[in-house]
């Protein structure tokens, strides 16, 4: 498993040099000039490397928003999943992003934007459902009873040697290829063959 190695950001190269340098000797004024900063900030870097150490030099990412799901709420998706879609009031047995975020929001008061919830049963391996439109007055005896009877007869019509369909047809000819074509008008002047 691949460790992170922290980032050398240059503001951090930055203020470690301005410490290097007040270690040698040079005085505030001279580090501020060199690094082209202000004496205020080396004097505020070189206070918290006295303090808390040279690491109080490195720099600090800022964390990003609290999660809304705690890490033990975030344990217990799998097992609210499982139970089914149906078991929540939903028709049918498909999980869709709107519905676990609904369960989310009934079960923790924790509201997703749909998107995210998808991300996250993403990460635990679980593939977000599509449900399936199909028509509510839906025959399969009838479908089926098409496709033998009439679907052979539809397949004997067409044209075994691939003819064109209507929307082949031949573009628009015109009888003058000057500057009276369409698209080509010059100055409102039509030629005698195009009249």
């Amino acid at each position: 498993m691949k460790t992170k190695t922290p980032q050398l950001d240059w503001r951090e190269g930055r203020r470690r040099r301005a410490w290097e340098l007040q270690e040698q000797g040079w005085k505030q004024q001279e580090i501020a000039a060199a690094l082209g900063v202000t004496a205020g900030a080396v004097s505020q870097w070189l206070k918290r490397a006295r303090e808390a150490g040279v690491e109080a030099l490195r720099r600090h990412p800022a964390p990003g928003p609290q999660p809304k799901l705690s890490a033990e709420q975030r344990a217990q998706m799998p097992a609210l999943l499982t139970h089914g879609a149906e078991a929540y009031g939903f028709r049918g047995q498909v999980w869709t992003g709107q519905r676990v975020t609904e369960v989310l929001r009934r079960t923790f008061g924790v509201t997703s934007h749909p998107a995210h919830v998808n991300r996250r049963l993403h990460a635990l391996q679980h593939r977000v459902q599509r449900p399936v439109t199909r028509a509510t007055h839906r025959d399969a005896a009838a479908m089926a009873a098409w496709w033998q009877d009439r679907w052979p007869a539809v397949e004997k019509k067409r044209s075994p040697t691939g003819g064109r369909s209507s929307g082949e047809t031949s573009p628009a000819s015109t009888s003058c290829r000057g500057p009276c074509a369409p698209g080509r008008r010059a100055g409102g002047r039509r030629c005698g063959g195009c009249r």
